[in-house]
């Protein structure tokens, strides 16, 4: 249980580091992070680290698309966890 946790951490550390980063790039007007390689550390467990940038710096949240994808990958998470628990 304890690598879970650390690998967790780590991953949410990374997503936050990665939106913040991107958001630094894109008020700079150079070249961002791909949406994809956004998508997929949210995929592999950074939801709370990414979803926590997002809030603070304010970044993606207009974007409806971006957060349509980010919120079905926390769908996806969500009945990941219940049925894991579950069973």
């Amino acid at each position: 249980m304890d690598i879970l946790f650390y690998y967790f951490l780590i991953v949410n550390a990374f997503a936050f580091i990665q939106t913040a980063y991107d958001k630094r790039q894109a008020i700079k007007d150079r070249r961002r992070i791909s949406e994809k390689s956004l998508l997929t550390v949210v995929f592999l467990g950074g939801t709370i680290g990414s979803g926590l940038a997002m809030l603070l710096f304010r970044h993606k949240i207009a974007k409806a698309s971006y957060l349509f994808k980010f919120i079905g990958i926390l769908i996806i998470q969500i009945i990941t966890v219940f049925w894991i628990y579950k069973s």
